[in-house]
């Protein structure tokens, strides 16, 4: 009797949940709440730090998302982007070369190709800003808390936030002793998890929390269908020609092997002071740099390189650069095979002082990182063949310091201030266009061309706020940070075969341009004030003027081109600024069991940083240009205490972002005159008029819907089910109005379930995501050596290369805690 009544139990709970699921139009969830628990009806509080104080999200007037730890948990949201995979509006695409990745919140977002563009979509970890794309190669295990923010943030959490600020927070030592062991097996890669966290007090006053994961594939989320290449150089020395055999790269990856560690101290001497210290390290390995390079989408089908055909698949075609090269390339492996090897470590210290009505907080912190990687930079399998390997390091310190007051009376005040200081060295080797000189050095004897770069970097900045509490329902704050930076750059190209250096200019170019010095001093003022009004303790309307401020910079990964008369400018660009307008209601209505919130938005942006690739001749310049987002964002959450446990959300969401002034630019591969390239530049050179176009990534209506339900079903044990339906509008992946790159609506499907023990010492989990297994882009480039020149009268466009997101992973996780 007990098994059959178990039994029912588990079909009512499955049949609550799939009629939630399935009733009503496809909506997104905007603010992801934390999971209910099962014993408590009503929704449950989100405490957010979205204003470096905690407060209710509710209460805060800044559109926020918020992940609680046990939903980054049960949904295996370990990465940046599987967070972006279930959060409308915010896309991650993750790339090769450049800065690694493009993140992009409500159209605004920083190009992929470029390594010295920072992102307008800020990643703070544990209080500490990091601005650099490789970010995402770090995998976020035993988090505390996920914040989103939405819109420019400046003032609480600096600079390069032009965009929004994802917040991550690793968790604390625990008041008790408590061990946690987690193991995964996803089956579409074959990958292995194991996660380990131990955590409470060693003594009185101090306590310790040390967390580690690994994890190992051994297939892959694509598949490589490449057929063996011979690439055949022509030696400039002495004419002759020799072949080489390019193998298919690995037919499965990426094959990640990924190392995790974290310790963390916490120290209370007495209830007024908290010091935390995290020191953390991590290793990640990819079989293959650009294993999510598609050619999704090419002019007559086929590939342009190697006559394969073009399709939405999770499919690649990449060749290994040849062994008998490979054994002298500079950071190649010596077999020639690709990869992406990134290491990287930090060290943080955050202290925390409470006097009487002040709170004074100081944050100081060291990170370093290294990435190596060699790729097949066609991103296809070609006889003509351009491969390349890259070393990269950074590395940054930073501290801040910061004194809040807690005063009984109506105003309060932030102030604070910033200093820090980075490095990047870089230095890149490029093999292509079928050329050798056997007269060189052993190294240098296949190079087409190299490159070595460095940018130093400091940063002071004064912030300050004050909140003015006018009537008891009424709040006024006002702030604004100032920020000096400075940026001091070389680039220079060491080598270039004397058959490219027509086109790439030398070192020891007679001309003087060879060396390229940057010396760059930028200041900013960026001012924020709010209004709140909460009429009742369930509702709060809002509004906010807002300004934020991104760095100028200097691109190291660019090219002192032999066709360019001012190398400096090609390789700097400017600030990048927002100001404009957010406002909203926030309500929790019927007995704490709805929460309804409506924001709107509108944001010029000036100067925004837009990195083009000129596929053809292998030519990048970071260009800037006006543009302008606004939108609405309508979002609920539903938890009825008639049905303890249960839990149903959703939003929609409304987004245009488009340039406001872009009247000379860059014209994409093969663009025709009839198709808008038709601007002739006096100096010479083709542009188009992208005013009123479309920015990269940016669709115009987001949404998903989604249930969780959690319910004790007797004999101690606890049974949950979760759905989330993620819905995109179609957009185009290019930032210059490539029609070919439209990537076309689409919608996944995440879901889970799990049945465990009532107090958590164990718990089984099944946890699927993209169910539908759809193919889609988040970034794109014209695909290298493919296209034609830009301007004619017929068109002669590239195959587009997409960076693909993850297919269909079901993963089973155990789980135990005691």
């Amino acid at each position: 009797m007990k098994n059959n009544a178990l039994v029912r139990e588990l079909l009512r709970s499955a049949a609550v949940v799939a009629a939630m699921a399935c009733a009503g139009p496809v909506f997104a969830q905007e603010a992801a709440p934390q999971e209910p628990q099962a014993t408590a009806g009503g929704i449950q509080d989100i405490v957010v730090t979205a204003r470096k104080r905690s407060e209710s999200v509710q209460d805060v007037p800044v559109a926020v998302t918020a992940l609680s730890a046990e939903m980054v948990q049960r949904q295996d949201l370990t990465s940046i982007e599987k967070i972006a995979a279930r959060t409308p509006n915010l896309n991650v695409g993750r790339a090769s070369n450049g800065s690694g990745a493009q993140l992009t919140l409500r159209g605004i977002g920083s190009s992929s190709t470029s390594i010295g563009i920072e992102q307008s979509v800020a990643v703070v970890v544990d209080g500490v800003y990091y601005g650099q794309g490789r970010i995402i190669n770090e995998g976020f295990f035993d988090l505390g808390r996920v914040e989103i923010l939405k819109g420019p943030q400046a003032l609480f959490f600096g600079k390069n936030a032009t965009a929004g600020v994802i917040s991550l927070t690793s968790a604390d030592p625990t008041d008790t002793v408590e061990f946690k062991a987690r193991a995964g097996y996803e089956f579409k890669a074959e990958q292995a998890q194991l996660e380990l966290v131990g955590s409470g007090p060693l003594t009185d006053t101090l306590g310790v929390r040390v967390a580690f994961r690994a994890s190992k594939m051994w297939g892959g989320y694509y598949r490589n269908v490449a057929d063996p290449v011979t690439y055949t150089t022509f030696d400039i020395a002495d004419n002759s020609l020799e072949g080489h055999v390019a193998t298919p790269a690995s037919s499965k990856a990426p094959g990640e092997k990924e190392l995790l560690g974290r310790i963390t101290l916490r120290w209370e001497p007495t209830d007024r002071l908290t010091a935390t210290f995290k020191a953390s390290g991590a290793y990640n390995k990819v079989n293959n740099s650009s294993w999510n390079y598609v050619a999704y989408n090419c002019p007559s089908g086929s590939s342009q390189l190697n006559g394969f055909a073009c399709e939405k698949d999770f499919i690649t075609h990449q060749n290994n650069i040849p062994t008998d090269i490979a054994a002298n390339f500079p950071f190649s492996k010596s077999d020639g095979q690709l990869y992406n090897r990134y290491k990287s470590y930090a060290l943080t210290a955050n202290i925390a002082y409470e006097l009487d009505d002040v709170t004074i907080t100081s944050v100081t912190n060291y990170n370093w990182n290294n990435n190596r990687w060699a790729c097949a930079c066609d991103f296809q399998s070609s006889a003509a063949g351009t491969w390349a390997t890259e070393n990269s390091t950074y590395h940054a310190f930073s501290s801040e310091l910061r004194a809040l007051t807690t005063f009984d009376g109506p105003i309060n005040l932030m102030v604070g201030g910033l200093y820090q200081k980075t490095k990047r060295d870089f230095e890149q080797y490029i093999m292509f266009a079928n050329i050798e000189d056997s007269t060189q050095s052993a190294a240098n004897r296949y190079l087409a061309t190299t490159k070595t770069s460095f940018t130093d970097g400091e940063t002071t900045a004064l912030f300050g706020q004050v909140t003015w509490k006018v009537i008891p329902t009424v709040e006024l704050a006002g702030g604004v940070r100032y920020t000096h930076e400075t940026k001091d750059s070389f680039f220079t190209q060491p080598y270039n075969n004397a058959a490219v250096q027509t086109i790439f200019r030398d070192q020891n170019d007679p001309d003087g341009l060879g060396e390229v010095f940057a010396n760059q001093s930028f200041n900013n003022w960026a001012p924020e004030v709010s209004l709140t009004w909460k009429p009742t303790s369930q509702i709060l309307v809002y509004g906010a003027y807002k300004t934020a401020y991104k760095s100028g910079g200097f691109s190291n990964g660019g090219i002192n081109s032999k066709f360019s008369a001012d190398p400096l400018s090609d390789l700097t660009f400017d600030p990048e600024r927002a100001r404009g307008f957010e406002g909203g209601i926030k309500t929790t209505l019927a007995d704490n069991q709805l929460r309804l919130n409506l924001g709107l938005y509108s944001y010029k942006y000036k100067d925004l940083q837009v990195d083009f690739f000129n596929s053809p001749i292998f030519a990048f310049q970071t260009l800037t240009a006006d543009a302008r987002t606004k939108g609405a964002e309508l979002e609920f959450e539903f938890a009825p205490r008639a049905v303890e446990g249960l839990n149903i959300h959703g939003s929609i969401n409304y987004n245009k972002a488009q340039y406001t002034n872009f009247p000379e630019a860059p014209c994409y591969a093969g663009q025709s005159q009839a198709e808008g390239c038709n601007i002739v530049l006096a100096g010479g050179g083709t542009r188009q008029n992208l005013d009123g176009k479309p920015l990269s990534v940016a669709p115009k209506w987001t949404g998903t819907i989604g249930a969780s339900y959690d319910h004790l079903i007797g004999n101690g044990l606890m049974f949950g089910i979760n759905a989330d339906v993620r819905y995109s509008a179609s957009y185009l992946a290019s930032g210059f109005g490539n029609p070919d790159s439209r990537q076309s609506k689409y919608a996944t499907i995440d879901a889970g379930i799990r049945v465990g023990a009532e107090d958590e010492r164990w718990q089984v989990a099944v946890i699927g995501k993209n169910l539908t297994n759809r193919f889609y882009v988040t970034g794109v480039v014209d695909g290298p050596s493919t296209g034609g020149a830009s301007g004619g009268v017929t068109p002669a466009h590239a195959d587009q290369l997409g960076f693909g997101t993850l297919p269909r992973t079901v993963m089973v996780q155990l789980s135990t805690k005691f």
